[in-house]
C-alpha cells in the first residue's frame, strides 16, 4: 500500500460490489448501495456505465477475462460471508470484528447487525476515506461502530482493540477477509494468535491464497497479469499458506481447524444458488473454517465435496496452463472461520 493512501485493492474490490448491486434484483447475489460511494472519478465512470441495459454483464465479462477470477472471488465471498454471519448472529454473537474493513459496508446494510457492536479495523489512511466519504452518506455513525486505526505489520492489534472497548469475553464474530496475502508471515501469525484469545463460542473467518500461486504465478492462467496490477498498486502479495499444511499451521496458534471451503464456486454462486455450504477439497485458492479453542478442543474437519471451479490449472498442451474450468482460477481465496471452544 502506497504511504498515505487509502488501500487500491479496496477500490477495486467496491467497484467489484458496485457492479453486482447493478444487477437486476433477481439476478444479483447481494446490494451493496454503498459501494459505488468508495470509487475515484475513473471506477466511478464505470460504475455509472454500468446501470446501462446489459453493461454490467458485459463490464464483467472484460474484467473477468482480463484478471481472471478477480472479480468472481469477491462476488462470490462476499454473499458466502453475508450468510455466515447472520448464521452466527443465530448463535448470539455481540460483536464482529472487520480485519482489514477496507471499504466493507456491512454494518450499514445488514439490518441483522443492528443489535452488534461493529469494530471496523484498517490502515489509518484506508479508514480516514471511508470515514469521510460515510459521513457524507450517514451523516451519523450508529453508535455501535467502532473505528479502530491499525497497522497489521506493527502488531499493536491488542492495544488498539482493547482501547476501543473490545472485550475477549464476549461472543464474536472476527472477520479477515482479503488481507493475509499482503502480510509477512510474522504479522500474520500475531493477528491470528490475537484471534486465538477470543471468548469461547466466538468464531473466526479468514481467507487465504494457496502457496502454490506465489511460488509458481506461471501455473495460474492470469495470476501475472494480476500481479503486475497490485505491484503498480504498492499492494503485492507475500503470503500463502499449503492447504495441506493447514491445520498444523492453525493449531500452532490455538486455532483448530473445520472446514476448509473453496470458495462456494463463483460459477454455482453467479447460477444464484443460495447455499454456501458447496465445499471442495482442490489444491487451487480454496475457502476455509476453523475453531478457536484450546488444545484439548475435539476438531472435527469437514471433507469439502469438489465442484471442479477454480482448482489449479490442468497442464495444456504445449507447456501452457490451462484456464482450467471457465478461468476462474483466483476465485477461491479462502474463507476461514474458526470457532473457539
Amino acid at each position: 500500500m502506497k504511504k498515505g493512501q487509502a488501500s487500491r485493492t479496496a477500490e477495486y474490490v467496491a467497484l467489484f460490489r458496485a457492479l453486482e448491486s447493478s444487477l437486476p434484483q433477481n439476478r444479483r447475489l447481494f446490494e451493496d448501495p454503498y459501494a459505488r460511494r468508495f470509487l475515484g472519478p475513473r471506477l466511478a465512470l464505470v460504475a455509472t456505465l454500468s446501470r446501462l441495459p446489459g453493461a454490467a454483464e458485459i463490464i464483467s465479462r472484460f474484467i473477468d477475462h482480463r484478471w481472471a477470477g478477480a472479480r468472481s472471488s469477491s462476488v462470490a465471498r462476499t454473499r458466502l460471508i453475508d450468510d455466515m454471519i447472520r448464521a452466527a448472529l443465530d448463535r448470539r454473537i455481540e460483536q464482529l470484528v472487520i480485519l482489514g474493513a477496507g471499504f466493507d459496508s456491512r454494518a450499514y446494510r445488514m439490518d441483522a447487525l443492528k443489535d452488534v457492536t461493529v469494530f471496523e479495523v484498517d490502515h489509518p489512511s484506508t479508514r480516514a476515506k471511508k470515514q469521510r466519504i460515510l459521513g457524507r452518506a450517514l451523516g451519523d455513525f450508529p453508535s455501535r461502530v467502532r473505528f479502530v486505526a491499525t497497522d497489521f505489520h506493527e502488531v499493536e492489534l491488542d492495544r488498539a482493540m482493547k482501547g476501543a472497548g473490545y472485550s475477549n469475553t464476549a461472543p464474536t464474530f472476527i472477520l479477515w477477509e482479503g488481507v493475509t496475502p499482503y502480510l509477512s508471515e510474522t504479522a500474520v501469525d500475531a493477528t491470528l494468535r490475537w484471534c486465538a484469545d477470543a471468548a469461547t463460542g466466538s468464531e473466526l473467518l479468514f481467507t487465504y491464497v494457496h502457496r502454490a500461486v506465489l511460488d509458481d504465478p506461471e501455473a495460474f492462467a492470469g495470476t501475472q497479469r494480476l500481479f503486475a496490477t497490485l505491484k503498480a498498486a504498492g499492494e503485492e502479495w507475500k503470503f500463502g499458506i499449503d492447504p495441506t499444511d493447514l491445520a498444523g499451521f492453525l493449531s500452532k496458534r490455538g486455532l483448530c481447524l473445520e472446514q476448509d471451503i473453496g470458495s462456494t464456486a463463483s460459477k454455482t454462486l453467479e447460477a444464484r444458488s443460495t447455499e454456501p455450504d458447496t465445499c471442495r477439497r482442490s489444491r487451487g485458492p480454496c475457502a476455509a473454517t476453523s475453531s478457536i479453542g484450546s488444545p484439548s478442543h475435539e476438531c472435527r474437519e469437514l471433507h469439502a465435496t469438489s465442484t471442479g471451479d477454480g482448482s489449479l490449472p490442468r497442464p495444456a498442451k504445449h507447456g501452457r496452463p490451462d484456464r482450467a474450468h471457465d478461468g476462474k482460477l483466483l476465485s477461491h481465496d479462502v474463507h476461514r472461520e474458526g470457532r473457539v471452544g
